[in-house]
């Protein structure tokens, strides 16, 4: 099952279009997708009674262009990320394999949807094809063994990094340097977990103004998506919308000889399989 934000308002992806849930079902569930994620068992029982059929794959990537798609998750109480999570990105970077997950954050004014327009910000903006992990009855201390039970979902993203304000000063500022305005677009919707069987043997790419530059698996992760899950909840209660950006492959502008930045007049299409595509487009 495919949950989409059209216009704000949560929808199904279904044969056709789009199917308004609060709507259809006549206020029974929210316009808000982070309030459904805890109904997301009841919505496709609900779901199974409509007379509607599943997209097919061309159809998906049509639906995905719409442009009333807006930020599958719009209002999370936290958003995480993971530094250096896949082995080659560590790698191109010269960065030691971590022995325990490194995590920063982005904040919720970067959020952005499918087609979002991105300021460039500095002559060092880069791009960082991602899987999201979209949280769902979270909690604290989830033992390893239930971690993915906890995941409502999974969308594509994008975690976008102006490498000069990263690591400007002495110290590094990760989660200043990553949460300019629409920063981290998320989506094209929120593929709920049942259908995501193998989250860590997912293909995943990037191709910038037609060039790929980004083409591994979520195999490559050091640290499993069960893994970052546990491992945060250890620390911190995870609440359902949170949004967790699991990390990036080799590829980036960054790790490039020479290096390769983004710049006004560039076009992002990020892939995950069985996810579908985000796009995005860079402007002065």
């Amino acid at each position: 099952m495919k949950i989409a934000a059209v216009h704000g308002r949560s929808s199904l992806v279904v044969a056709g279009g789009f199917v308004d849930l609060n709507e259809a079902s006549e206020g029974r569930f929210s316009t808000s997708t982070r309030e459904n994620l805890l109904r997301v068992d009841e919505i496709r029982a609900w779901r199974a009674s409509l007379d509607v059929a599943e997209p097919s794959e061309s159809e998906l990537g049509e639906l995905g262009r719409d442009e009333r798609l807006t930020t599958v998750i719009s209002d999370p109480r936290q958003i995480f990320a993971v530094g250096a999570n896949y082995r080659h990105h560590a790698e191109e970077m010269g960065l030691a394999i971590p022995t325990e997950p490194m995590i920063f954050t982005k904040f919720a004014s970067a959020l952005a949807g499918q087609n979002a327009q991105v300021a460039v910000p500095s002559l060092f903006t880069d791009w960082e094809a991602e899987l999201v992990v979209v949280v769902g009855r979270g909690g604290r201390n989830i033992a390893l063994e239930q971690a993915l039970d906890a995941v409502a979902g999974y969308c594509v993203g994008q975690d976008l990094s102006d490498r000069e304000l990263q690591m400007k000063g002495v110290n590094a500022q990760f989660s200043m340097g990553k949460s300019w305005k629409n920063f981290a677009p998320v989506g094209p919707w929120l593929t709920t977990a049942d259908e995501v069987q193998a989250p860590n043997n997912l293909t995943i790419r990037c191709d910038v103004s037609g060039v790929t530059y980004q083409d591994s698996s979520t195999s490559d992760m050091i640290f499993t998506v069960a893994e970052i899950v546990s491992y945060l909840s250890a620390h911190v209660e995870l609440y359902p919308g949170d949004l967790i950006f699991t990390g990036s492959p080799h590829g980036v502008g960054q790790g490039l000889t020479p290096p390769r930045f983004l710049a006004a007049g560039d076009h992002v299409v990020t892939t995950i399989a069985s996810l579908g595509t985000l796009y995005t487009d860079f402007v002065a």
